[in-house]
């Protein structure tokens, strides 16, 4: 044959930027972090900044830029400025991820040698704060309820709300419902608070007690159900809606029997943030269930207490027992809404649609 094959191998004077161009090695980017953290160290010593989070912001800042120069130096512009998105994204994930570790550690470190078998058994009966001992069982057992409650009246609410919103709702009122969930999205829990105040407790005549509290507490759990049940129905395809109504099966039965099993996974994920949410929330707490030392089991009737009202409470007094168990409840909730967000996964995987063959 009068030509030869030519070879097909990539030539290492390639342009940069060209899919068969230089590549930088596996460990640069880990390199790259190395470097970088040590010379904001350095810049932070040198310019006199005390703040070890100012130390790691220029550290950020010099791994973004060196990550964009080295990287557009080697296999060019373009692979430099995705290195650079990428490296943001990567800054931006610490800057979320550290200070909830670090939130995180010290609730622990600090509440982790109060909570124990007696901690959580035993109330404040017959205690002052000041007092060494105690316990957050009547304060854990008004949140189980309080939230419990506040549930019962939100979800089947709020799902309803959603179900209309999506599989109903046109025109003005479809219109105003979304709006007025919008702007119950944003209202402030004390605002709530002094909502059922004024029409529970003043214009009705009831007194303070975990009821008042819970319906507080449904009032901001509600457009948080609205919004996460809207969402995962408009997820549903409309193929199975309309294989369904093709059937001849009535719309509230395709609704019930199509529609909400297969978004019942993220329904209930929804659900279970939208009880997170309500659960740290201390001022309707404050307003409505006013708070006490006794166990009350009763949520319809007296004051009862709360976590978030326990920590604010025992947190106040400012004495080392108090602060030790104000920690120690904190460490509680965070647990109690852990176990609920583990919960929500739990079901959600459990619910999902299986895609397999």
């Amino acid at each position: 044959m009068s030509h030869t094959l030519q070879d097909k191998r990539p030539s290492a004077a390639a342009p940069q930027g060209s899919l068969s161009g230089a590549r930088m090695p596996r460990w640069a980017p880990l390199a790259i972090v190395a470097g970088s953290a040590a010379l904001g160290c350095l810049i932070g010593v040198g310019a006199g900044l005390d703040s070890k989070i100012q130390w790691a912001l220029l550290a950020g800042l010099v791994f973004v830029a060196a990550t964009y120069l080295i990287t557009a130096k080697v296999e060019g512009s373009r692979q430099g400025k995705n290195q650079v998105a990428t490296s943001l994204v990567w800054v931006c994930f610490l800057l979320a991820v550290i200070p909830l570790l670090s939130l995180a550690w010290t609730t622990i470190s600090k509440g982790a040698g109060v909570v124990d078998g007696y901690f959580l058994t035993h109330s404040m009966s017959g205690l002052l704060d000041t007092d060494e001992g105690g316990g957050v069982y009547h304060a854990l057992l008004g949140t189980i309820e309080q939230v419990a409650i506040a549930a019962v009246i939100a979800t089947p609410i709020g799902l309803l709300t959603a179900v209309y919103l999506v599989e109903y709702g046109t025109g003005k009122l479809a219109r105003a419902v979304t709006f007025f969930v919008d702007v119950m999205t944003g209202i402030p829990s004390i605002v709530a608070g002094l909502f059922i105040l004024s029409t529970w407790n003043l214009m009705l005549g009831f007194g303070v007690s975990g009821f008042a509290g819970a319906l507080a507490l449904s009032i901001l759990m509600m457009p948080v159900v609205v919004r996460s049940t809207e969402e995962m129905l408009k997820l549903v395809p409309n193929e199975l809606r309309e294989a369904s109504l093709a059937l001849g099966v009535p719309q509230w039965r395709t609704i019930l029997k199509v529609v909400l099993p297969t978004a019942i996974g993220g329904i209930t994920t929804g659900v279970m943030l939208a009880i997170a949410r309500i659960t740290g929330e201390t001022a309707p707490v404050l307003l409505l269930v006013f708070g006490t030392k006794l166990i009350n089991p009763n949520p319809f009737e007296g004051a009862q207490s709360s976590l978030p009202l326990y920590v604010f409470e025992q947190y106040s007094v400012g004495t080392d027992a108090s602060h030790a168990r104000a920690w120690g409840a904190a460490l509680v909730l965070i647990a109690f809404v852990m176990i609920l967000n583990l919960v929500a996964r739990g079901i959600a995987r459990w619910k999902a649609p299986k895609t397999g063959r």
